[in-house]
């Protein structure tokens, strides 16, 4: 226990068999129970955890692979089940300083935040330590997601390192939550329209300890780029139009529709003048306005959805 809070720690693991018993090693001793989601290994990775030797440990094996959000959600209702407090997530591949999972618990159990997550970007080591591609990849991903999910002071939004509070947890919809690998990404999402204070504390990048990684980020930042522009406009209506309205929808629209009319008439101008016709200075004076005036509606849209979630930290 800490804070006189049970703790509970979910281990999603892939074909860790060579990783996992360090992961579990390194668990530190306030942690009540440990679930690990071997998430259809083909390897032993289950056998591993349930051999290590720690009573606090408790295996769940997925029959098929299907994705780390998945086995983070599994892991997820098996740590309410046994009624803990706060749940923490760490993956099985060694990559999370377990000196670090104190910092994030104590405000979760203190009662101070709903959601901590590790940010690997706050230290000067990260331009070092993470591979370049990860490092850009996660940049993009960041930004859109403090977009989409309101949060905009939040960032290393792929850090799946996190501590969450039980209550929370326990009244979000895990059935809606996407399950692949934009998980921590739609996860914010959905804690946003429940107002949870959500915030980042500084974690030490760890690469190089015989991790595998087979992600793509040209083909990962397109597909969750999507997930997120659906995420954005899903919470736009579940939280400013549904459960309490708030006029910053009527920017957004007004916003994005001026964007669509201008640049769809400036398609339409530009094919006229490649054409050889003749485009006219009020059509021309008309786009302009129209993309102007629409970005800054959209703008101050954007301010709006700070300014109403400034208090969530």
């Amino acid at each position: 226990m800490l804070e006189g809070k049970t703790v509970a720690v979910v281990v999603p693991a892939h074909d860790e068999e060579a990783l996992i018993g360090t992961t579990l090693g390194g668990i530190p001793a306030f942690v009540d129970r440990i679930v690990v989601v071997d998430d259809g290994s083909s390897d032993a990775t289950a056998d591993r955890a349930r051999t290590f030797g720690d009573a606090r440990v408790d295996v769940v094996v997925h029959e098929r692979n299907r994705g780390v959000g998945a086995a983070i959600v599994t892991g997820y209702r098996r740590a309410l089940e046994h009624g803990a407090d706060v749940v923490c997530v760490m993956a099985g591949d060694n990559q999370m300083d377990p000196a670090d999972l104190a910092t994030l618990v104590l405000p979760v159990a203190r009662g101070e935040v709903d959601y901590a997550k590790a940010n690997r970007l706050f230290t000067g080591q990260a331009w070092k330590l993470i591979p370049r591609t990860r490092y850009l990849g996660n940049a993009v991903l960041s930004m859109l997601t403090k977009i989409a999910s309101g949060y905009w002071h939040v960032a290393d939004s792929q850090s799946g390192y996190t501590a969450i509070a039980g209550p929370m947890l326990a009244q979000l919809d895990l059935e809606r939550v996407y399950t692949g690998y934009g998980f921590p990404n739609d996860f914010l999402v959905h804690l946003n329209v429940w107002n949870a204070r959500v915030r980042d504390f500084p974690s030490r990048p760890v690469y190089g300890v015989g991790e595998r990684s087979g992600i793509r980020y040209h083909r990962v930042v397109p597909r969750i780029s999507w997930l997120l522009l659906r995420g954005f406009f899903w919470r736009l209506r579940e939280k400013y139009v549904i459960r309490d309205f708030h006029p910053l929808v009527f920017f957004y629209a007004f916003g994005f529709l001026a964007m669509l009319v201008g640049f769809v008439l400036g398609l339409i101008e530009l094919g006229f003048r490649l054409a050889g016709n003749q485009v006219s200075v009020g059509t021309v004076v008309l786009i302009a306005l129209l993309l102007l005036s629409g970005s800054q509606f959209a703008l101050f849209a954007m301010w709006l959805d700070m300014e109403s979630n400034k208090d969530l930290r």
